[in-house]
């Protein structure tokens, strides 16, 4: 796959709220994400398929979304970004606001084997 095919189903998997299937299917199982900040307790880094799990299912545990727009993809050579919008509600403390966040993802031998979320912290 391309990576511009490797884009287009990242966000149609996200739209249909598949993170397990984005994970299996389309990321390497060595991949790295690295986020704008640490989460409490947590490193900014999450290295391999599992950690990245644990990211995830940490963020699912915390948060209420009460809304979530995608934007894109939009793909340039082996990288592709996408574009998140959420309405959320940060369970610990009951906050909640609203969020943009930039994802950039790089691609090799097709798969994503790497992302990297911009956000204001």
């Amino acid at each position: 796959m391309t990576t511009k095919d490797i884009a287009t189903q990242y966000v149609s998997l996200c739209k249909e709220h598949k993170n397990d299937t984005i994970l299996s299917e389309l990321f390497s199982k060595d991949a790295v994400s690295v986020e704008a900040a640490a989460p409490p307790g947590g490193s900014a880094e999450s290295k391999g398929i599992e950690a990245i799990r644990g990211k995830g299912k940490w963020w699912v545990e915390n948060h209420t979304v009460h809304e979530a727009k995608i934007d894109g993809p939009f793909p340039s050579g082996d990288r592709f970004c996408v574009r998140f919008s959420y309405d959320i509600t940060f369970k610990p403390d009951g906050s909640r606001r609203k969020m943009d966040e930039v994802g950039l993802f790089t691609v090799a031998d097709g798969k994503i084997v790497r992302e990297e979320f911009f956000y204001t912290t």
